[in-house]
């Protein structure tokens, strides 16, 4: 997914439990999905991070030697200023487009 075009908000905003609860049936269940979500967001925006600072990365492993590299430098300010995760999952929380799969248990 594309979360450099996502509309979620990158400040903290007071929101209505009940429009969470509409969509579940449960706050606590609304919650569930949203921060095993937020899990999902979190380890994807990571390894494209990763990826992407790798091309930087010097065959040196000596840790005395740091060399700062602008371009390195405005990919990582561009991916913080980037919305949190459990903003982009709340946002697509409320706009359904997460969805719930539930594991069924085999019986014996």
């Amino acid at each position: 997914m594309n979360y450099k075009q996502t509309t979620a908000e990158k400040d903290t905003v007071t929101r209505n439990t009940s429009s969470m609860e509409a969509i579940s049936g449960n706050i606590y269940e609304a919650l569930n999905i949203i921060s095993k979500r937020a899990d999902q967001i979190t380890v994807e925006l990571k390894d494209e991070l990763s990826q992407k600072l790798e091309a930087f990365a010097l065959p040196s492993d000596n840790l005395e030697e740091i060399f700062e590299n602008r371009e390195q430098i405005e990919i990582s300010k561009f991916y913080e200023k980037l919305p949190k995760p459990v903003a982009i999952a709340l946002e697509e929380f409320l706009n359904e487009k997460v969805q719930k799969i539930e594991k069924k248990e085999e019986e014996a």
